[in-house]
C-alpha cells in the first residue's frame, strides 16, 4: 500500500554517529581501511612500517628516508563485499511472544567501492639532505552497505555510507644508516550518510484508540560531517644490512558531529501531531495540579512526556555527540634473505576499546539523551608476506593474514556484519623504466560466519530485534603506480 507522505527535516546526530561506527569495511576489522598501498596489499598488508612505499607518509614517516629522489605515488583499491543474511526480524508484543516483521533477506548489502590514495615524498638538499618531507591523501575508515527495500532488518539499517579523508603532512629524519625517525599531523574529514525505516505502527501501539490506528512506516536518511586533527610518529631501525624493524603510532582522532536527517513520515501520523501536542499539554496541566494525589500526578506526568515526544518529535532541531576513531600501533619487520627475496612480518593493534558507547544529546527537550552501547575491544592483525624479485623488471608478492574483529555477538548490527577474517593475497610490480613502476594486487578476505542477535531495546531506539547469521567474503583489487624524479 502506498502512503501519502510529506518531508520533515530533523537534526538527529545519534544515527549519524552510529552509522560512522558500524558502516564499515569487509577488508579490515571494524570500519578501518588499510588498503592505502598496492604493494602492501600484495604482501597481505605486511611491512607497512618499514617498506619503501609512498604510504609511509601515514603508516610510518620514518620509512620515508628510504627515498633518495622525489616520489609521486597513486593507488586505487576496489573493495567488493559479498554478504548474505539468513534469519528473522521480529518484535515482542509481550515478554514471551515474538511476531515477525516480514520481508526478504536484504540481498547483497555490499557493492564495489573505490578507495584511492595519493602521496608525495620529497628529499631535501644541502645541509638538510637527511630530511624527507611528505604529504598524502588517504581514506582510512569507511565503506558502504545498502539493503533492499522492505528487508526484515529495515528497522535496524537500510543504508550506511561512511567516508573519511585524511590529509597527512609528515617529516622523516635519518640520523644514521641505522636509525630514522618521523612524525606527522593528520587532518581528517569525516562524512556519514545512513538510514533506516521507522516502525510507526509499533511506536504508537500503546496509545488509546483512535490514536493507535495504523499509519504505516516512516523513513529517514541522516548525514553528518566533522573535521578533526590527529598525529602519527614512528621509528625505523636497521640493525644489520638484511634486517629492518619499524614501529609507528597513530593517535586517536576525536570527532564532534552535528547532523541533519530527512524524515519522510506518513501524513496520517503528522496529521495527529497537533492533537498529541494538545493532549500532552492537558496531561502536563493535570500533573501540575497539587490537589491530585501524587500517584495520579505521576501518571499524568508520564503521559505528558510520552505524548509530547510524539507530538513535538520528528521536527527541526540539533543534536550533539562525539566519536573517537581508534589509535593504531604497528610493528613491522623486513628480512632480506638474499638479493631476490625479502620476508615481511606485521603486528598491528587497533585501539577499538576506546569505543564503549556513544552518548547523544539534543537541543529539543522532548528528545531524551540516548546512550548506545558498543562494548568493542582492541583488535589485532597478524600477517606474513614476501617479495620475490624475478629480474630488474618484475617483482612478485604474496602473503597471508589474520584479522580480529572488535565486535561481539550481543552488540553486532547489520550495518557492519563484521567478524574475524582470514586474508590471502598476491601481487606484483613492473618497473616500466628506471623512474616508473606499476603495481597490481589481489586480496581475498574470508569472513567467519557472523551471528547477529539484536534484541529489541526501546531505550536505545530499537523497537524490533534481528536474529540470524551473515555469511560472506570480500574481494579487493588494487592497482597503483609511482614516478620518481
Amino acid at each position: 500500500m502506498k502512503h501519502t507522505t510529506r518531508n520533515t527535516r530533523f537534526s538527529m546526530i545519534a544515527v549519524a554517529v552510529v552509522g560512522a561506527l558500524v558502516a564499515g569495511n569487509a577488508a579490515a576489522s571494524g570500519f578501518q581501511i588499510r588498503e592505502n598501498s598496492t604493494k602492501n596489499v600484495g604482501r597481505a598488508l605486511t611491512g607497512t612500517a618499514v617498506a619503501k612505499d609512498g604510504s609511509s607518509v601515514l603508516n610510518n614517516p620514518a620509512a620515508m628516508t628510504h627515498f633518495k629522489s622525489t616520489n609521486l605515488q597513486l593507488d586505487v583499491a576496489g573493495i567488493d563485499l559479498d554478504a548474505t543474511f539468513t534469519g528473522t526480524g521480529y518484535f515482542k508484543p509481550t515478554a514471551t511472544t515474538e511476531v515477525s516483521v516480514g520481508g526478504g533477506n536484504g540481498g547483497d548489502p555490499g557493492e564495489l567501492t573505490a578507495v584511492p590514495a595519493m602521496s608525495l615524498i620529497v628529499p631535501l638538499k644541502g645541509s638538510l639532505e637527511n630530511v624527507r618531507i611528505g604529504a598524502s591523501v588517504t581514506a582510512p575508515f569507511g565503506l558502504k552497505t545498502e539493503y533492499e527495500n522492505g528487508w526484515m532488518g529495515r528497522y535496524n539499517a537500510t543504508i550506511s555510507d561512511v567516508k573519511t579523508v585524511d590529509l597527512t603532512l609528515s617529516v622523516g629524519v635519518e640520523f644514521s644508516d641505522k636509525v630514522s625517525v618521523g612524525a606527522g599531523v593528520i587532518f581528517q574529514r569525516a562524512e556519514v550518510e545512513l538510514g533506516r525505516n521507522i516502525p510507526m505502527n509499533l511506536i504508537i501501539s500503546g496509545l488509546p484508540a483512535p490514536l493507535n490506528a495504523p499509519v504505516g512506516d516512516g523513513n529517514f536518511t541522516i548525514t553528518g560531517k566533522d573535521n578533526a586533527v590527529g598525529f602519527v610518529a614512528g621509528i625505523m631501525l636497521r640493525p644489520t644490512d638484511k634486517l629492518t624493524i619499524g614501529y609507528s603510532h597513530r593517535t586517536e582522532i576525536k570527532h564532534k558531529f552535528t547532523g541533519t536527517a530527512d524524515f519522510t513520515m506518513p501524513n496520517a501520523f503528522t496529521a495527529r501531531q497537533p492533537g498529541l501536542q494538545t493532549l500532552s499539554a492537558n496531561a502536563a496541566a493535570a500533573a501540575a495540579n497539587t490537589s491530585l494525589p501524587p500517584a495520579t500526578r505521576a501518571t499524568y506526568a508520564a503521559q505528558a512526556a510520552q505524548l509530547g515526544a510524539l507530538g513535538y518529535g520528528f521536527q527541526d532541531g540539533e543534536g550533539y555527540s562525539e566519536l573517537t576513531t581508534p589509535a593504531v600501533d604497528t610493528v613491522s619487520v623486513a628480512w632480506g634473505i638474499n638479493d631476490r627475496m625479502t620476508l615481511y612480518g606485521e603486528l598491528q593493534r587497533t585501539g577499538w576499546e576506546s569505543l564503549q558507547n556513544v552518548t547523544v544529546g539534543f537541543a529539543n527537550r522532548y528528545q531524551a539523551t540516548s546512550v548506545e552501547q558498543f562494548n568493542w575491544k582492541d583488535s589485532w592483525y597478524y600477517g606474513i608476506g614476501a617479495d620475490f624479485k624475478l629480474n630488474d623488471a618484475f617483482t612478485l608478492r604474496a602473503g597471508v593474514g589474520y584479522d580480529e574483529t572488535p565486535t561481539n555477538d550481543a552488540d553486532r548490527t547489520p550495518r557492519l556484519p563484521d567478524n574475524n577474517r582470514n586474508i590471502f593475497t598476491a601481487g606484483g610490480s613492473w618497473n616500466v623504466s628506471q623512474n616508473i613502476s606499476i603495481d597490481f594486487a589481489y586480496m581475498r578476505v574470508n569472513v567467519k560466519k557472523t551471528p547477529v542477535n539484536l534484541a529489541p531495546n526501546a531505550a536505545e531506539g530499537r523497537y524490533t530485534g534481528l536474529r540470524g547469521q551473515f555469511s560472506g567474503h570480500a574481494d579487493v583489487f588494487s592497482v597503483g603506480g609511482s614516478y620518481s624524479f
